[in-house]
């Protein structure tokens, strides 16, 4: 993240997953997680109202996240809602599996060996159409 954010400044998130209520592992039983007042969708990018006025967006806007990496690979995820929610700020949450593409695979926590989708170096663009 350090390396990240000094090539990119402010620009850069911190992107965490998670489960939305109606899952079990990678297993989606619904589209909706009344935990945090989605309904109907996944493709969800959670970030503090603060980013967002800071990044130059608004809620509902639609978006497409890359992740920085030093492999010269381009990873990407695209066509996330920006829903305005209460998580800190320079942070983005969003559900796996839909950003699992956005997670290198040699990018591993140090003693466990697991994949680091709670710590993922991102920038945003507005989406296309």
């Amino acid at each position: 993240i350090l390396r990240a954010r000094a090539r990119h400044g402010d620009q850069l998130m911190v992107l965490m997953t998670a489960r939305s209520h109606d899952q079990y592992n990678t297993t989606i039983y619904a589209m909706d997680d009344r935990y945090r007042g989605v309904y109907g969708q996944r493709r969800v990018l959670f970030i503090h109202r603060d980013d967002l006025a800071r990044l130059g967006f608004s809620a509902g806007e639609r978006v497409d996240l890359f992740t920085v990496w030093d492999d010269d690979v381009e990873r990407r995820a695209d066509g996330f809602l920006l829903v305005e929610y209460d998580i800190p700020r320079g942070c983005l949450g969003a559900y796996f599996p839909e950003t699992n593409p956005l997670i290198p695979l040699d990018s591993v926590a140090d003693v466990s060996n697991t994949p680091t989708s709670k710590s993922v170096p991102v920038l945003l663009r507005r989406a296309a159409g």
